[in-house]
């Protein structure tokens, strides 16, 4: 009979550890969080120092009796829940439902690798009250803010809505970009390009960068004409040559939130999507005989150190399968930034024993993809800097300087297995990071005369700054300390689920919805929606773990101000809600002036003879503003029920066929597509739907009976290769829409030109 119980998060590591332990040790899974505040109130006591009440929850009452009954005939219990806040709070709380009487010990797995997990369980530790102090901390601030500031948005503008104290300040921070893209005015410059040619090939381009000494400025097509007459008659003559060896060293391996940065722009993944995937290669990935491994390291941190020995793990790999040239001669450390917590190794893989082409076999897509993705960035950084001969030379012109430059790559170093990526400002494409190789340019020398071949002139308007994509909103709130590594996924998908924000061809912009609620916010808590504010709030969060501050002081001096803030916003925060809007338009069912409300889907059209009138529209608005009402598209189809023209309408599940003699009639049908439901022994069509978050997706009209669905648009046109009924348009970032078919062992794809 097992004498010690071991606990963990995850049913998927239950399999992965229980290997590496005797018979004397029996493994559960807590799955998550076992207790929390309540959900039906605050939960918190504000008169009594903002202790909190704890209940279990619901759903996990069984698991908590299944842990009783575990614990009942053992002596020892080790809590291994993650080794962060949250699992810590896990180990304080599943310790206070079944701990009575027993010793309780405290384990931390930065890996589940035999070794690690052996290493732990012989040196366990006690359970952290600091780290529990911080994360409690957290989850009262939570819901301090959310539980009080909502119920004044559910009043003043919608039922439903709801406020959080990071989640917020993201949309401010979409908001506040949003309203730069809005507010830019475009500036018009040129650049001019000078073709030369010297005596030894090939011909170089030399961009324009200095006028009279100056930096280049070019306004308008008039100014470059001039100049254009003036360097026509120039003589181009080598001022200064300049050539030197480049060195770029690698990018160190992953961090949290540089994981979901480069899995964004590389593999397209969601920052949920990275952190799911990450969490499976960390818990364990059954690999044939040899059973579940896990394959890397613990994937929540913002630290760039890596264990010696793992160093030297790499080191052998690089000489064994690159050759001592492309091996340091000693292994690379790389500096934590400030804020970092170090508790834990940067993103690694467990060991270089799992190549990933050795073990693609076992792994799913997306599993392979991160998995070579964390080996590629780990193996590179240990690998030696690729090195360029670069070649910089000023041209003179009468009063104007050009510049040309190239480099070719001498040795390729780390960039033969990684290269990182940035994001390109501006329209989101992706783009190598640091020196390229670039067509290498002539031999010339100080003083060559080089003859004109031509002059391209070029015409460019200043660009707003870009709408955030997930990697670029991910390193923001990085950069301004809103949030932590393991929140950041979190974020992005709570503020989308909420209607706040849409993604958009790749970019977040806000919905209508989200800057009306961000403005009544920043308007009425200042505090809570400033960016440094909430920054300032995580580093008290680090200092409660750290032991220099106290949760209840943190709490108090949070509350003060937050508690004012509240009771001015109740009586003072503008009621959308009530507003009313006149506007000149006339009401097509009773003459009666049309107003603009406030509705649960956005601003809407109403008549101000309601109740007697109950005619509403969509609002419509030209290039200039003017409002009208946005003209329901009429269909041929005929209501079944009363035999009047059915209309398109759009509604809070997508658009649907509405009757167009509603009010009186209010019969609705589903939009179908025309486009026959495949699944064998259906009758259905595919229709137009909406899912609970929002996303358009077309399911069959038979629901529930055949859950057949898509998330592309099905197009009534026969596949002309295979002979499929029907084909989709499908969206290629960067690319545009295209018809595809839907059989993936077609492939049939035909772009769209326009």
């Amino acid at each position: 009979m097992p004498s010690s119980l071991l606990i963990v998060e995850s049913p998927a590591k239950v399999r992965t550890i229980k290997k590496y332990l005797g018979p004397e040790f029996e493994v559960k899974a807590s799955v998550g969080h076992v207790k929390d505040l309540p959900k039906s109130k605050l939960g918190i006591d504000l008169e009594n120092n903002f202790e909190p009440t704890y209940e279990v929850i619901r759903e996990k009452k069984k698991v908590i009796s299944e842990l009783k009954k575990s614990a009942k005939n053992v002596d020892n219990i080790f809590l291994a829940p993650d080794p962060d806040r949250e699992g810590e709070a896990i180990a304080w709380h599943v310790a206070s439902e079944i701990g009575g009487g027993k010793n309780i010990y405290r384990v931390l797995f930065n890996d589940l690798t035999k070794k690690t997990v052996l290493a732990a369980i012989k040196n366990p530790l006690e359970l952290n009250i600091n780290k529990y102090e911080a994360q409690q901390t957290r989850r009262i601030l939570d819901r301090l803010v959310g539980y009080q500031i909502s119920p004044i948005l559910w009043k003043k503008v919608r039922r439903g809505l709801s406020a959080g104290r990071v989640q917020s300040v993201a949309v401010r921070i979409i908001c506040d970009r949003e309203a730069d893209i809005q507010a830019f005015v475009s500036e018009e410059y040129w650049n001019i390009t000078a073709l030369l040619e010297g005596n030894n090939p090939p011909p170089l381009e030399a961009r324009l960068t200095k006028i009279a000494s100056k930096k280049l400025k070019l306004t308008n097509e008039t100014q470059t004409k001039e100049l254009l007459e003036e360097l026509k008659d120039a003589s181009f003559i080598v001022k200064k040559v300049e050539k030197k060896e480049v060195k770029r060293s690698p990018a160190p391996p992953f961090t949290t939130s540089k994981l979901q940065q480069e899995a964004s722009r590389k593999l397209r993944f969601t920052a949920k999507k990275t952190m799911s995937v990450a969490q499976r290669l960390y818990e364990g990935i059954a690999l044939g005989e040899e059973g579940s491994v896990g394959l890397i390291t613990y994937m929540r941190t913002d630290s760039v150190r890596t264990a010696s020995e793992a160093l030297e793990d790499a080191r052998g790999y690089i000489e064994k399968n690159y050759g001592k040239e492309f091996l340091p001669e000693k292994a690379r450390f790389f500096k934590s930034s400030k804020s970092s917590q170090d508790a834990h190794e940067a993103i690694r893989p467990t060991t270089t024993s799992y190549a990933p082409q050795s073990i693609k076999q076992y792994l799913k897509n997306d599993e392979f993809r991160l998995y070579q993705l964390i080996w590629n960035r780990f193996i590179a950084s240990q690998m030696n800097p690729t090195v360029f001969d670069q070649t910089g030379i000023d041209i003179q012109a009468g009063r104007c300087l050009f510049h040309a430059q190239g480099s070719i790559m001498k040795f390729p170093g780390f960039s033969i297995v990684y290269t990182e990526t940035s994001d390109k400002e501006g329209n989101g494409n992706e783009a190598q990071s640091g020196n390229h190789d670039t067509p290498g340019l002539p031999e010339v020398s100080k003083g060559d005369e080089l003859t004109l071949i031509s002059l391209e002139p070029q015409q460019s308007f200043t660009q707003p700054p870009p709408r955030f994509s997930e990697a670029t909103l991910v390193k923001e709130l990085e950069e301004k300390g809103i949030g932590r590594p393991s929140t950041y996924a979190a974020i992005i998908s709570t503020i989308q689920n909420r209607k706040y924000v849409e993604l958009e061809k790749g970019r977040f912009h806000p919905t209508e919805l989200g800057t009306v609620v961000n403005g009544l916010l920043v308007e009425n808590f200042p505090n809570i929606m400033d960016v440094q504010f909430t920054a300032s709030m995580e580093d008290n969060l680090d200092m409660i773990e750290d032991g220099k501050i106290t949760r209840h002081k943190t709490l108090e001096d949070f509350y003060t101000p937050f508690k004012s803030e509240l009771e001015k916003a109740g009586e003072e925060m503008r009621n959308v809600k009530k507003e009313e809007i006149p506007t000149d338009l006339a009401c097509d069912k009773c003459g009666s002036p049309m107003i603009i409300k406030w509705g649960k889907n956005g601003k809407f059209l109403a008549c101000s003879n309601y109740p007697e009138c109950k005619n509403t529209g969509n609002i419509a608005q030209d290039e200039n503003g003017a409002i009208s009402k946005m003209e329901a598209e009429t269909t041929d189809i005929i209501c079944d029920a009363c035999g009047k023209n059915m209309i398109i309408k759009e509604g809070r599940f997508g658009r649907f066929l509405g009757c167009s003699g509603y009010p009186e009639c209010k019969n609705t049908k589903p939009l179908d597509t025309g486009v026959k439901c495949p699944r064998e022994g259906c009758d259905g069509n595919l229709c137009e739907r909406r899912s609970k978050k929002g996303k358009t997706f077309f399911g069959c009209s038979s629901y529930p009976n055949c859950t057949y669905a898509l998330w592309d648009r099905p197009i009534p046109e026969k596949c002309p290769l295979c002979g499929n009924p029907f084909l989709v348009e499908k969206y290629y970032r960067g690319k545009g829409m295209a018809k595809t078919c839907p059989n993936k062992e077609c492939g049939y794809k035909e772009r769209d030109e326009g």
